[in-house]
């Protein structure tokens, strides 16, 4: 063998080598669980990229704001935790809104049901938003919020004598 080719080997046995024990410590397995989203973010990004660059038709849009918007929510579930999906998940919903919107203001002539039609699904993923919201944690803000108003206002009668809260009921 000639020299070249014994380096070439040499890097190939050490880079195996090198892989192996990066698998054995779970570097891959690490990047695997957290990074997976950018397996459906960089193909959205990628179809925006053509669309844009005049090469597909603006119908590719549609699943390029739905894979872009999925894969953002993945990364950060991913990387945050899972447990926000509980409260994250309309935005699947809101993915579909994204992809159509973009497709409805790209596309001429404009098509007339995707502007409707990504404005209701817009609309109910802040519905369900608010819901999921209000079932969770928010409901904890609004008592709060309650008290305080009440406090307020009782602080308040007590310092404007011959105001309208001085008459009593």
């Amino acid at each position: 063998m000639s020299s070249k080719k014994d380096l070439m080997l040499g890097v190939f046995i050490v880079a195996a080598g090198v892989v192996i024990l990066l698998g054995k410590l779970g570097v891959f397995g690490f990047l695997g669980r957290t990074f997976w989203p950018l397996v459906l973010l960089v193909p959205g990004l990628l179809l925006h990229v053509l669309y844009f660059g005049r090469r597909v038709s603006a119908a590719i849009l549609i699943p390029a704001g739905i894979l872009t918007v999925y894969g953002l929510l993945f990364l950060i579930c991913s990387i945050w935790g899972w447990s926000l999906m509980g409260s994250l998940w309309p935005l699947l919903i809101f993915g579909v809104a994204v992809g159509l919107y973009e497709y409805y203001v790209c596309e001429t002539p404009r098509p007339a049901a995707a502007l409707p039609i990504s404005l209701g699904l817009t609309l109910l993923t802040a519905l369900i938003f608010i819901f999921t919201w209000l079932y969770t944690g928010a409901m904890y803000i609004i008592a709060f919020v309650l008290i305080a108003a009440g406090i307020w206002l009782i602080y308040r009668r007590k310092r404007t004598k011959g105001g309208k809260w001085s008459r009593g009921w």
